[in-house]
Order: structure tokens, then sequence, then C-alpha cells
């Protein structure tokens, strides 16, 4: 699960220059009561209550109706398209840092051939996934602690200083870093989708969440806090900005661990992703959404085979994109799935109320409007804040990717009779 919601606290180095370093630390610390937070309390009552394959995409079915649930659904794994990609390219932009002329035709086929290694230890199991992501995940965040322990050390400044850049339009401010810090904090409901293949997931998965969101908070607030405090210069940070705050901090040793680091926290970014995502064509063919074809297991391992090589392609032929123009379209997306998300919980208390939930979320009824309202709330403030940016790219195609999920509703529906929701 921390693979999968964070991996590390790489990729929110631009967020520094483009809303300021007061602003980025109170993103860190703000967004989660807003999202992730709200989210996780939600995944775990449902989670506890509907352990189904699938996940999400069948409670906001169960509770909405075949429209609502097909498009959570859709969402979900185009959008897992647009992140599976961009892992892939971040992965290979922090390689690029250390060899320059990785550029062009090099650069794409080193994330194309990630996303082929990726996609094999997928094919051969949850099991693989989750010890290789362990492993790395260690080696991932000694070099992220041993930095942030020097960065404490060596703290002179005020890192809340200023609090947004001057001179810079609002727009920019308040816009692009939101949605960021939205990206950032994203996924924590994700793992539904393969609640079956958990041992005890109305145990482990509301475990799991409790200790993966104060640890992801502290993992991206307290590197950035530390080297802000110590360097002073948030002028200078950009994309992959940590390996230069590493260099500066602790010598050259110390940035090459730093750089290895992020490169492999999005190895297990990706390879969480593609267990996570993978699962809800799966789902969606067995009702009967998706051609039949999606359901077949691979013979050996027992894993939707079909889904993740179909997956793995489409993310090949998007990582020819930048970064910044994935994530744009990815957020749009990911909002819409998380509010329906948010909201089945609500309707699952009205329509599903006799469900055994062995975890509840906490409070009442007050407990309960937080936990929907919240990020409902969350939602549409970084929809606006998309909207002021004026990214023309987001502005195209965030749009076109949430309207083509009603459009292939209406196409597959007429393909295929939908079996009934549980």
């Amino acid at each position: 699960m921390f693979s999968y919601t964070t991996g590390g606290p790489f990729g929110l180095e631009e967020q520094v220059n483009t809303s300021g370093p007061g602003m980025t630390l109170l993103y860190d610390l703000l967004i989660p009561l807003f999202w992730c937070i709200p989210i996780s309390l939600v995944a775990a009552e449902l989670t506890t209550a509907m352990p189904v394959q699938g996940g999400f995409y069948r409670w906001v079915r169960a509770g909405f109706g075949d429209f609502w649930g097909f498009l959570a659904g859709w969402w979900n794994w185009t959008a897992s398209f647009l992140l599976g990609s961009a892992y892939a390219v971040l992965f290979t932009d922090y390689i690029t840092a250390y060899y320059p002329s990785i550029v062009g035709w090099k650069h794409y086929i080193i994330s194309v051939a990630l996303i082929a290694v990726i996609t094999y230890i997928n094919v051969r199991g949850i099991d693989l996934v989750g010890k290789i992501s362990t492993v790395l995940e260690i080696g991932v965040l000694i070099p992220v602690l041993v930095m942030t322990v020097i960065g404490l050390a060596h703290a002179h400044h005020n890192p809340f200083v200023p609090l947004t850049p001057p001179h810079k339009p609002f727009s920019q401010v308040f816009g692009v870093g939101l949605a960021l810090g939205v990206w950032l904090y994203s996924g924590y409901e994700q793992l539904s989708t393969v609640a079956q293949e958990v041992d005890n997931p109305r145990r482990n998965y509301p475990l799991a969440l409790a200790i993966v969101v104060p640890m992801s908070i502290a993992t991206y607030f307290l590197p950035t806090f530390a080297s802000l405090a110590a360097l002073n210069n948030w002028q200078d940070w950009g994309a992959g900005y940590f390996s230069e705050a590493a260099r500066l901090l602790g010598g050259l040793t110390l940035a090459a661990a730093i750089t290895i680091a992020a490169a492999v926290g999005n190895v297990c970014l990706l390879n969480s992703t593609v267990l996570a995502t993978t699962r809800m064509p799966f789902a969606m063919a067995e009702d009967g959404f998706l051609p039949k074809q999606l359901t077949r297991l691979h013979p050996r391992f027992g894993t939707p085979a079909v889904c993740i090589v179909i997956s793995a392609i489409v993310y090949a032929l998007l990582a020819i994109h930048s970064l910044a123009q994935l994530i744009t379209i990815y957020a749009w997306l990911r909002v819409a799935t998380t509010l329906m998300t948010a909201l089945s919980a609500w309707q699952l208390r009205r329509t599903h109320g006799a469900l055994e939930r062995p975890f509840k979320i906490p409070g009442g009824k007050p407990g309960l409007f937080y936990a929907v309202a919240a990020p409902v709330f969350m939602g549409i403030v970084a929809t606006v804040g998309s909207l002021l940016s004026a990214d023309k790219f987001a502005l195209h195609w965030g749009p076109a990717a949430i309207l083509l999920g009603p459009v292939a509703y209406l196409f597959l529906r007429r393909k295929s009779q939908p079996a009934a929701a549980n």
C-alpha cells in the first residue's frame, strides 16, 4: 500500500518552486485532512463490508447502479494508463540526471523496458509483487532518512518563508501546486481492487491504512522541511531536486543514493499500480461491461494476464509524453473516481445498512459527513484550481477523458448485457 500511495518523497520538488516553500509544507500537512484521511476511512469501512475483487468499482455500482459503477471503473482504468506511464517516465528522468545523453528515443526505450519488466513481475502474482516492493521500499527509505537527519542537524532557516513565490500569479501557486498535492495523496482506496487476494482483508486493509497514512505524510513533509531549513534555496528547486539537495547536504555519495532511491521508488509505484489497477477491467469484464476475454487467468499463476498485458501496452504508448502532461489529465480522472467512492459510503449506509461492518467510520453521522464531504470539497477546489491554471493541455484533454466514460458506457452497453450487481 505504501508503494502504491507514496513510494518516497520524490515528485513534489516542482511544488516548492511553483507554490512556494511555505505553501508546499502546508499542502503536505493540510491536504490529507480533506483528501487521503477521509478517503481512507471510507475505504476501511467498505472493504470490511464488501471485500470483493474490483473494490470501489463494485461499491459504487452497488450504491448507484450500473452507469455510475461503470464510470468509476472506467475512469480508474483509464487514469491508470496515465499513472503507469508517468512512473516509467519519472524513473527515466532520474536516470537522465546521471546520464544526460539519455534523451529522445533512448529515454522512451528505457521507459518501455521498465514497463516490460514490471509486467512480467505482475503476471507472476501478488506475492512476488509484495515481496519485491517491500525490499525495494526499504532501500528507498534508508537514504531519505539519512538526508532528513543531516538536514535537521543543519537547520538554520525558517522553511515556511516565503509562503508563496513573490510576483507569481495566483493561478500557478494555487492550481498547479494543489493538483500536485492531490496526486501525491491519492490512491488509498485503490488496493481494495485486490481485496480477494489479500489475507483477511477485513482486518488487514484498515490496519494497513492506519499505518500508511501517517507514514506517507511524514515521508513527504520531513525531507522537504529538513532540506529547506538547511539550504534555504527554494528558488532552485525543480524536478528531481532531492538529488541535488542530497549532494549539498551530504556529498556525492548521498546524492547518488538519493538518485537511485528516486528511480527505485518509481519502480515500486509502477509495480503496485499495475497490481491494483489491472483488477479493475477484470472485474468489469466479469460483470459483462467489457469483453469476456479480459477474464482469462494465467494457467499457472492465476493472475488476469490479459488485462495486465493490455494495460502495459497502453502505458508504453503513452510514455512518450512528459510527466506534467500525464499528471494534469490524471488529476481529472482521479478526482472523479475518488468522489464517487466517497459518495458510495453515504449511499451504502442508506441502501445496505444491514451489511456487517467490522470497521465503521467513527463519530456517527458527523463522522460520516466528514468522510464524504471533505473529499468532495477538495475535489471541487482541485478542479477549480486546474481551470484557473489555464493549462491548455489539461483543459482540452481532462474534460475529454471524463466525457469518454459515458460514451464508452453507451457503446459497450449495446454490445453486452451486464450481470446484476451484488
